[in-house]
């Protein structure tokens, strides 16, 4: 028997990388979402969110999905929406029979580790607790730590490509990585150098009073 293709709506966005876990807040203007939209909202509510270039005119092979929490039908037929990512897949290839663009996907996960990464986690908690703190004080203003901070290896990876990285092309190149240790390494250097740069910020707030 032939396994069943998965095909979901695309909507690729500019600067725009979702990672399962994460929250998405959309407003729909366009009549091809709006339709896109009120055809999912019928069905199971997802569709996929893929990085957009607009100088090249292409969109990312690999994104994730989101599913509507929450729709908000304005009167001229906009709509706010909220998100939330659920899925990583790749794009197999497009299809076109639609005003939107829709897309025959394969899901992906990260490969298999027999490492222990607790030590990992735990080195990139504690990076965030020091930036956290740090960011509180030069600011002068109360900065917790999230109560809905992952602690499972993989979502933390995550959360913290999501919150703490700013370029789209790094926060992709994340995104498309199948390698938990990689992935985590990776962002425990660039929280490292952050802390560093916190901690001379505010060693010099302390020098000149």
């Amino acid at each position: 028997m032939a396994k069943k293709k998965t095909i979901v709506p695309l909507f690729p966005l500019p600067d725009v990388v979702l990672f399962p876990g994460c929250p998405l807040p959309l407003h729909i203007f366009e009549p091809r979402y709006r339709l896109m939209v009120n055809t999912i909202m019928e069905s199971d509510k997802t569709f996929g969110v893929l990085l957009y270039d607009p100088q090249s005119s292409q969109a990312a092979s690999v994104g994730s999905t989101a599913e509507i929490l929450d729709c908000e039908k304005l009167p001229d037929g906009r709509m706010n929406i909220f998100t939330m990512g659920r899925r990583r897949f790749r794009v197999i290839k497009t299809i076109e029979d639609k005003s939107y663009l829709q897309g025959e996907i394969e899901w992906l996960e990260d490969e298999p580790t027999k490492t222990d990464l607790k030590p990992l986690t735990g080195e990139v908690l504690e990076y965030i607790r020091d930036i956290l703190r740090l960011s509180s004080k030069l600011t002068e203003k109360d900065v917790d730590m999230p109560d809905d901070l992952p602690k499972d290896p993989i979502d933390l990876s995550y959360w913290v490509a999501a919150t703490m990285y700013s370029v789209p092309e790094e926060k992709q190149a994340l995104l498309e990585s199948r390698d938990t240790i990689g992935r985590l390494s990776n962002e425990a250097k660039v929280l490292q150098v952050t802390t560093k740069f916190l901690a001379a910020r505010s060693a010099l707030k302390d020098a000149v009073g």
